[in-house]
């Protein structure tokens, strides 16, 4: 995974291996190995090579399919709570039939929230 996100990326700077290299100080020889699956770039080389192409050494390693993590400006202020973050990922990671069950639940919490109490 990572020889082949290394060699797209240097592709898409059109630089030669050598020129990558000269780049982060690291040889011709360690990018054609890094790319090639025969060699395992270091933690110190590894963010270099993550800060040069400006994704994140989770995506260098496939770990995610994003190459920038989103910025937290982007993030609305109500899923930055910590609760709520863990009922989101809880949410997504629910079989199909049980999302679909507590959506329902939802949408009776909503409508009910959104009638008027009587006699007030």
């Amino acid at each position: 995974m990572l020889g082949d996100r290394l060699r797209k990326l240097r592709q898409e700077k059109k630089l030669t291996q050598e020129e990558l290299g000269k780049k982060i100080n690291v040889t011709k020889v360690s990018i054609s190995g890094y790319e090639n699956g025969n060699r395992t770039p270091d933690t110190e080389t590894l963010q270099k090579l993550a800060d040069f192409f400006n994704v994140t050494t989770d995506y260098l390693l496939g770990r995610t399919d994003h190459p920038n993590p989103p910025d937290q400006d982007d993030i609305p202020e109500e899923l930055k709570d910590p609760e709520l973050g863990l009922f989101f990922k809880e949410l997504a990671e629910a079989p199909e039939e049980r999302r679909e069950q507590l959506l329902k639940i939802w949408e009776i919490l909503k409508s009910e929230g959104d009638r008027k109490p009587k006699g007030k």
